[in-house]
């Protein structure tokens, strides 16, 4: 008989005392690829069609998903522990987001801190002198190879007027607000920002902030799942 609240499967898949456990992180995982064919080409991204095989020899399976250069976004936190947001036009969802600061990594061979300095510079004319690594994530990993690396930029100051980028199209109208964190992190609770990067940034620098920034990586740090990394 299973205690009550246990199931009796659950009881027996716990860990025996003492036993080591891995700690638990995505990998990389190459499987026997067939066929791999572009079937649209977009403005910004392409559509891509894979056959391959879970194991060699077994049925063939046929995905098709976007394949995305990646992307960079960054909480940038001021002296007062204020995150910075941005409102801006999104016509998939047609709606105004509120946001951080974020772009495609689409320049060759850019290195990803200076891609999110530019992102910065352009949406929110901003220049950050500290950086870290505060998380990474898969926007959408069942139908996009996109993956997104988030950044901390604190020590901040403004870009001078004449080195301002003039914003353009939906990026014209963007509205920039000073949040406390904390009042930021309850807005995502409460359903009210709905923009991954932001949900995914704004939770975990909430997080971060809890220690101090103690354990956050170096701006540099390695980006295994960055989809230049991740070719087969």
């Amino acid at each position: 008989m299973s205690e009550v609240g246990t199931p009796s499967s659950a009881k027996s898949a716990q860990i025996p005392s003492g036993a080591r456990q891995e700690p638990v992180a995505d990998a990389i995982s190459h499987r026997t690829m067939l066929s791999s064919t572009t079937v649209y080409q977009g403005r910004i991204w392409d559509v891509v069609s894979d056959t391959f095989s879970l194991t060699p020899g077994s049925k063939p399976l046929t995905r098709d998903y976007i394949a995305h250069p990646g992307a960079v976004a960054i909480v940038v936190l001021n002296d007062a522990n204020q995150v910075l947001l941005l409102r801006q036009y999104r016509h998939p969802v047609k709606m105004e987001l509120w946001e951080i600061p974020a772009g495609l990594l689409d320049v060759e061979g850019e290195d990803f801190v200076i891609g999110a300095a530019r992102e910065l510079a352009e949406e929110a004319d901003l220049i950050a002198a500290q950086w870290h690594v505060l998380t990474d994530f898969f926007n959408s990993p069942g139908s996009s190879s996109e993956a997104i690396r988030i950044y901390l930029a604190r020590q901040i100051s403004a870009v001078p007027e004449a080195d301002r980028h003039v914003r353009t199209d939906e990026e014209a109208e963007i509205e920039l607000r000073w949040v406390d964190l904390d009042e930021a992190a309850t807005a995502v609770l409460e359903g009210r920002i709905h923009n991954p990067s932001a949900v995914v940034g704004i939770l975990a620098a909430a997080a971060a902030a809890r220690e101090g920034f103690a354990s956050l990586r170096d701006s540099h740090a390695p980006w295994p799942a960055h989809p230049g990394n991740r070719a087969q």
